[in-house]
Protein backbone atom coordinates (compact mmCIF):
# COMPACT_ATOMS: atom_id res chain seq x y z
CA UNK A 1 0.00 0.00 0.00
CA UNK A 2 2.77 2.60 0.90
CA UNK A 3 4.47 2.02 -3.04
CA UNK A 4 0.60 2.56 -4.45
CA UNK A 5 0.42 5.95 -2.18
CA UNK A 6 3.70 6.91 -3.38
CA UNK A 7 2.52 6.64 -6.83
CA UNK A 8 -0.20 7.89 -6.58
CA UNK A 9 1.46 11.23 -5.05
CA UNK A 10 3.37 11.25 -8.92
CA UNK A 11 -0.18 11.05 -10.77
CA UNK A 12 -1.31 13.75 -13.56
CA UNK A 13 -2.74 16.79 -10.87
CA UNK A 14 -4.65 18.12 -13.59
CA UNK A 15 -6.49 15.08 -14.47
CA UNK A 16 -6.99 14.41 -10.57
CA UNK A 17 -8.72 17.87 -10.34
CA UNK A 18 -10.80 17.86 -13.15
CA UNK A 19 -12.10 14.78 -11.76
CA UNK A 20 -12.89 16.26 -8.55
CA UNK A 21 -14.69 19.60 -9.98
CA UNK A 22 -16.69 17.34 -12.72
CA UNK A 23 -17.81 14.96 -10.35
CA UNK A 24 -19.38 18.02 -8.43
CA UNK A 25 -20.98 19.36 -11.71
CA UNK A 26 -22.46 15.91 -12.55
CA UNK A 27 -24.28 15.41 -9.27
CA UNK A 28 -25.80 19.21 -9.57
CA UNK A 29 -26.35 18.28 -12.88
CA UNK A 30 -28.24 14.96 -12.22
CA UNK A 31 -30.25 16.64 -9.66
CA UNK A 32 -31.55 19.68 -11.76
CA UNK A 33 -32.42 17.17 -14.44
CA UNK A 34 -34.64 15.05 -12.16
CA UNK A 35 -36.41 18.10 -11.26
CA UNK A 36 -36.44 19.69 -14.66
CA UNK A 37 -36.31 16.80 -16.68
CA UNK A 38 -34.58 19.07 -19.35
CA UNK A 39 -32.64 16.93 -22.26
CA UNK A 40 -30.30 19.25 -22.84
CA UNK A 41 -28.87 19.51 -18.81
CA UNK A 42 -29.65 15.36 -19.58
CA UNK A 43 -27.07 15.43 -21.98
CA UNK A 44 -24.53 17.68 -20.03
CA UNK A 45 -24.72 15.08 -16.92
CA UNK A 46 -23.99 11.87 -18.62
CA UNK A 47 -20.70 14.46 -20.43
CA UNK A 48 -19.98 15.46 -17.10
CA UNK A 49 -20.31 12.14 -15.21
CA UNK A 50 -18.43 10.43 -18.22
CA UNK A 51 -15.48 13.33 -17.98
CA UNK A 52 -15.51 12.53 -14.71
CA UNK A 53 -15.10 8.72 -14.47
CA UNK A 54 -12.98 9.18 -17.42
CA UNK A 55 -10.69 11.62 -15.71
CA UNK A 56 -10.57 10.01 -12.59
CA UNK A 57 -8.78 6.70 -14.52
CA UNK A 58 -6.55 8.82 -16.43
CA UNK A 59 -5.19 9.98 -12.69
CA UNK A 60 -4.53 6.50 -11.58
CA UNK A 61 -3.26 5.28 -14.99
CA UNK A 62 -0.72 7.70 -14.94
CA UNK A 63 0.46 7.26 -11.37
CA UNK A 64 0.90 3.67 -12.04
CA UNK A 65 3.04 4.40 -15.18
CA UNK A 66 5.89 6.00 -13.03
CA UNK A 67 6.16 2.83 -11.35
CA UNK A 68 9.80 1.22 -11.84
CA UNK A 69 10.86 -1.40 -14.53
CA UNK A 70 10.48 -5.12 -12.68
CA UNK A 71 12.10 -8.42 -13.94
CA UNK A 72 8.86 -9.08 -15.30
CA UNK A 73 8.62 -5.60 -17.16
CA UNK A 74 12.20 -4.52 -18.02
CA UNK A 75 10.87 -1.83 -19.66
CA UNK A 76 9.10 -0.34 -17.47
CA UNK A 77 5.43 0.56 -17.27
CA UNK A 78 5.44 3.84 -19.26
CA UNK A 79 2.84 2.80 -22.43
CA UNK A 80 0.05 1.95 -18.88
CA UNK A 81 -0.99 5.66 -18.98
CA UNK A 82 -2.05 5.14 -23.07
CA UNK A 83 -3.62 1.89 -22.10
CA UNK A 84 -5.84 3.22 -19.59
CA UNK A 85 -6.59 5.81 -21.60
CA UNK A 86 -7.47 3.89 -25.06
CA UNK A 87 -10.34 2.15 -21.84
CA UNK A 88 -11.59 5.56 -20.48
CA UNK A 89 -12.49 6.54 -24.22
CA UNK A 90 -15.01 3.73 -24.56
CA UNK A 91 -16.61 5.15 -21.20
CA UNK A 92 -16.58 8.75 -23.01
CA UNK A 93 -18.10 6.82 -26.26
CA UNK A 94 -21.45 5.22 -24.56
CA UNK A 95 -21.82 8.36 -23.21
CA UNK A 96 -21.90 10.19 -26.20
CA UNK A 97 -24.20 7.35 -28.02
CA UNK A 98 -26.59 7.82 -24.89
CA UNK A 99 -26.74 11.71 -25.21
CA UNK A 100 -27.30 11.76 -29.15
CA UNK A 101 -29.85 9.18 -28.44
CA UNK A 102 -31.71 11.30 -25.84
CA UNK A 103 -31.19 14.48 -28.19
CA UNK A 104 -33.06 12.43 -30.93
CA UNK A 105 -36.04 11.00 -29.01
CA UNK A 106 -36.45 15.09 -28.26
CA UNK A 107 -36.82 16.10 -31.43
CA UNK A 108 -39.28 13.39 -32.64
CA UNK A 109 -40.96 14.19 -29.46
CA UNK A 110 -40.44 18.05 -28.27
CA UNK A 111 -41.77 19.00 -24.63
CA UNK A 112 -41.04 22.28 -22.75
CA UNK A 113 -39.01 21.51 -19.88
CA UNK A 114 -39.78 23.40 -15.61
CA UNK A 115 -37.43 24.82 -13.74
CA UNK A 116 -35.78 27.28 -16.17
CA UNK A 117 -34.08 29.38 -13.08
CA UNK A 118 -32.94 26.11 -11.94
CA UNK A 119 -31.28 24.77 -15.16
CA UNK A 120 -29.88 28.26 -16.55
CA UNK A 121 -28.32 28.50 -12.27
CA UNK A 122 -26.89 24.67 -12.38
CA UNK A 123 -25.49 25.22 -16.12
CA UNK A 124 -23.80 28.62 -15.46
CA UNK A 125 -22.28 27.19 -12.13
CA UNK A 126 -20.80 23.99 -13.79
CA UNK A 127 -19.29 26.32 -16.77
CA UNK A 128 -17.60 28.44 -14.38
CA UNK A 129 -16.16 25.16 -12.96
CA UNK A 130 -15.16 24.07 -16.08
CA UNK A 131 -13.43 27.38 -17.26
CA UNK A 132 -11.18 27.05 -14.05
CA UNK A 133 -10.52 23.25 -14.69
CA UNK A 134 -9.61 24.39 -18.67
CA UNK A 135 -7.52 27.29 -17.89
CA UNK A 136 -5.83 25.00 -14.95
CA UNK A 137 -4.91 22.41 -17.56
CA UNK A 138 -3.61 25.33 -20.08
CA UNK A 139 -1.02 26.03 -17.23
CA UNK A 140 -0.34 22.50 -17.12
CA UNK A 141 0.32 22.22 -20.61
CA UNK A 142 2.68 24.87 -21.00
CA UNK A 143 4.35 23.95 -17.75
CA UNK A 144 5.23 20.75 -19.43
CA UNK A 145 6.40 22.44 -22.63
CA UNK A 146 8.33 23.94 -20.69
CA UNK A 147 7.47 27.44 -22.15
CA UNK A 148 6.81 30.66 -19.86
CA UNK A 149 3.09 32.43 -20.33
CA UNK A 150 1.29 34.05 -17.82
CA UNK A 151 -2.20 35.62 -18.25
CA UNK A 152 -4.54 35.49 -21.01
CA UNK A 153 -1.25 34.66 -23.12
CA UNK A 154 -1.74 31.28 -21.63
CA UNK A 155 -4.82 30.32 -23.27
CA UNK A 156 -3.79 30.93 -26.99
CA UNK A 157 -0.32 29.21 -26.41
CA UNK A 158 -1.47 26.34 -24.69
CA UNK A 159 -3.41 25.44 -28.37
CA UNK A 160 -0.15 26.03 -29.79
CA UNK A 161 2.20 23.46 -27.52
CA UNK A 162 -1.23 21.23 -26.88
CA UNK A 163 0.44 18.48 -29.30
CA UNK A 164 3.24 18.36 -26.92
CA UNK A 165 1.94 17.99 -23.62
CA UNK A 166 1.65 14.76 -22.09
CA UNK A 167 -1.26 12.16 -22.91
CA UNK A 168 -3.13 12.68 -19.54
CA UNK A 169 -2.76 16.59 -19.93
CA UNK A 170 -4.44 16.65 -23.36
CA UNK A 171 -7.02 14.66 -22.66
CA UNK A 172 -8.02 16.82 -19.53
CA UNK A 173 -7.49 19.84 -22.10
CA UNK A 174 -9.91 18.53 -24.57
CA UNK A 175 -12.37 17.06 -22.72
CA UNK A 176 -12.97 20.39 -20.87
CA UNK A 177 -12.33 22.56 -23.77
CA UNK A 178 -15.64 20.56 -25.23
CA UNK A 179 -17.39 20.81 -21.93
CA UNK A 180 -16.86 24.31 -21.62
CA UNK A 181 -18.44 24.54 -25.62
CA UNK A 182 -21.25 22.45 -24.53
CA UNK A 183 -22.04 24.29 -21.14
CA UNK A 184 -22.12 27.23 -23.26
CA UNK A 185 -24.60 25.94 -26.16
CA UNK A 186 -27.04 23.41 -23.57
CA UNK A 187 -27.40 27.02 -21.75
CA UNK A 188 -28.38 29.01 -25.16
CA UNK A 189 -30.70 25.92 -26.02
CA UNK A 190 -32.47 26.04 -22.58
CA UNK A 191 -33.07 29.82 -23.07
CA UNK A 192 -34.28 29.79 -26.49
CA UNK A 193 -36.70 26.93 -25.92
CA UNK A 194 -38.10 28.58 -22.72
CA UNK A 195 -38.67 31.46 -24.24
CA UNK A 196 -39.99 30.28 -28.00
CA UNK A 197 -41.63 27.45 -28.57
CA UNK A 198 -38.53 25.78 -30.59
CA UNK A 199 -38.48 23.18 -28.01
CA UNK A 200 -37.26 20.61 -30.17
CA UNK A 201 -33.83 23.03 -29.70
CA UNK A 202 -33.07 21.08 -26.75
CA UNK A 203 -32.39 17.74 -28.82
CA UNK A 204 -30.51 19.73 -31.20
CA UNK A 205 -28.04 20.89 -28.48
CA UNK A 206 -27.78 17.12 -27.11
CA UNK A 207 -27.16 15.33 -30.79
CA UNK A 208 -23.96 18.28 -31.29
CA UNK A 209 -22.93 17.95 -27.39
CA UNK A 210 -22.63 14.04 -28.20
CA UNK A 211 -20.95 14.31 -31.02
CA UNK A 212 -18.38 16.43 -29.73
CA UNK A 213 -17.98 14.27 -27.36
CA UNK A 214 -17.52 11.58 -30.07
CA UNK A 215 -14.83 14.05 -31.72
CA UNK A 216 -12.95 13.50 -28.45
CA UNK A 217 -13.10 9.94 -28.06
CA UNK A 218 -11.80 10.18 -31.95
CA UNK A 219 -8.80 12.29 -31.27
CA UNK A 220 -7.62 10.23 -27.95
CA UNK A 221 -7.78 6.89 -29.21
CA UNK A 222 -5.56 7.60 -32.06
CA UNK A 223 -3.02 9.32 -30.07
CA UNK A 224 -3.03 6.62 -27.34
CA UNK A 225 -3.41 4.18 -29.80
CA UNK A 226 0.26 5.37 -31.72
CA UNK A 227 1.91 5.67 -27.84
CA UNK A 228 0.52 1.95 -26.91
CA UNK A 229 2.91 1.09 -29.98
CA UNK A 230 5.62 3.15 -29.49
CA UNK A 231 5.86 6.30 -31.73
CA UNK A 232 9.08 8.37 -32.64
CA UNK A 233 9.35 11.77 -31.26
CA UNK A 234 10.69 13.68 -34.22
CA UNK A 235 10.54 16.78 -32.55
CA UNK A 236 12.65 15.29 -29.54
CA UNK A 237 15.11 13.29 -32.42
CA UNK A 238 15.87 16.96 -34.03
CA UNK A 239 16.69 18.58 -30.78
CA UNK A 240 18.93 15.70 -29.50
CA UNK A 241 20.69 15.70 -32.76
CA UNK A 242 21.42 19.10 -32.49
CA UNK A 243 23.14 18.35 -29.19
CA UNK A 244 24.73 15.50 -30.50
CA UNK A 245 26.41 16.67 -33.41
CA UNK A 246 27.57 19.81 -31.40
CA UNK A 247 29.67 17.93 -29.60
CA UNK A 248 33.47 18.01 -31.14
CA UNK A 249 34.21 14.14 -31.01
CA UNK A 250 31.04 13.48 -33.17
CA UNK A 251 31.59 12.99 -36.65
CA UNK A 252 28.21 12.27 -37.63
CA UNK A 253 25.14 10.44 -36.07
CA UNK A 254 24.13 6.90 -38.12
CA UNK A 255 20.92 6.63 -37.00
CA UNK A 256 18.92 8.27 -34.21
CA UNK A 257 15.24 6.96 -32.41
CA UNK A 258 12.93 8.78 -29.78
CA UNK A 259 10.69 6.33 -29.02
CA UNK A 260 7.34 7.72 -27.02
CA UNK A 261 5.97 5.31 -24.43
CA UNK A 262 3.64 7.22 -22.53
CA UNK A 263 5.24 10.40 -20.71
CA UNK A 264 8.92 8.80 -21.32
CA UNK A 265 11.40 9.16 -23.98
CA UNK A 266 13.92 6.49 -24.92
CA UNK A 267 16.78 7.53 -26.99
CA UNK A 268 18.82 5.10 -29.28
CA UNK A 269 21.94 6.32 -30.59
CA UNK A 270 24.15 5.32 -33.12
CA UNK A 271 27.20 7.87 -33.79
CA UNK A 272 30.23 8.15 -35.69
CA UNK A 273 33.43 8.76 -33.72
CA UNK A 274 37.74 8.66 -35.14
CA UNK A 275 38.70 5.58 -35.28
CA UNK A 276 41.97 6.40 -33.76
CA UNK A 277 40.29 7.64 -30.60
CA UNK A 278 40.95 4.89 -27.44
CA UNK A 279 38.47 3.24 -25.70
CA UNK A 280 38.77 5.81 -22.84
CA UNK A 281 38.25 8.11 -25.04
CA UNK A 282 35.49 6.77 -26.71
CA UNK A 283 33.69 6.06 -23.00
CA UNK A 284 34.44 9.50 -22.33
CA UNK A 285 31.88 10.68 -25.12
CA UNK A 286 29.70 7.91 -24.47
CA UNK A 287 29.48 9.62 -20.76
CA UNK A 288 29.22 13.06 -21.90
CA UNK A 289 26.39 12.53 -24.10
CA UNK A 290 24.24 10.49 -22.20
CA UNK A 291 24.67 13.44 -18.82
CA UNK A 292 23.56 15.44 -21.59
CA UNK A 293 20.61 13.79 -23.21
CA UNK A 294 19.41 12.44 -19.82
CA UNK A 295 19.08 16.04 -19.11
CA UNK A 296 16.47 16.90 -21.56
CA UNK A 297 12.73 16.25 -20.10
CA UNK A 298 11.30 13.33 -20.46
CA UNK A 299 14.29 11.26 -20.96
CA UNK A 300 14.64 7.95 -19.13
CA UNK A 301 16.93 6.06 -20.80
CA UNK A 302 19.57 6.56 -23.31
CA UNK A 303 21.44 3.42 -25.65
CA UNK A 304 24.83 4.88 -27.45
CA UNK A 305 26.49 2.62 -29.90
CA UNK A 306 29.69 3.50 -31.79
CA UNK A 307 30.84 2.92 -35.63
CA UNK A 308 34.04 4.29 -37.18
CA UNK A 309 34.20 7.65 -39.33
CA UNK A 310 33.67 7.04 -43.03
CA UNK A 311 33.33 9.93 -44.59
CA UNK A 312 29.71 9.81 -45.78
CA UNK A 313 27.46 12.48 -43.84
CA UNK A 314 23.97 10.72 -42.51
CA UNK A 315 23.01 13.58 -40.55
CA UNK A 316 22.06 16.97 -42.62
CA UNK A 317 23.52 19.13 -40.18
CA UNK A 318 22.40 22.31 -41.08
CA UNK A 319 18.25 21.69 -40.91
CA UNK A 320 18.90 19.09 -38.43
CA UNK A 321 17.16 16.19 -39.81
CA UNK A 322 17.54 13.04 -41.33
CA UNK A 323 17.88 13.12 -45.02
Amino acid sequence: MGELFRLLRKGNKSALIAAIVNTIISIAKGVAYMFTGNVAMFAETMHSLGDAANQFFVFIGSALSKKSPTNRFPNGFGRLVNLVLLGAVLIVGIMAFETIQEGYHHILHPTESEGFLINVGVLAFALILEIYVLYKAMKEVMHEVGEPASGPSVIFKSFAHLGRAKPATKLVFMEDLVATSGGLIAIIAVVISHFTSIHWIEGAASILIGLMMFFVVGRVFLDNAAGVLGRADEEMEEKIGQLVMSDPDVKDIQDLAVIKEGEDLHVELEIEIDPSLTIAAADDIKDRLQEKIMAEKGVVDVTIEFDEEDGVMSWNSDSMVKK
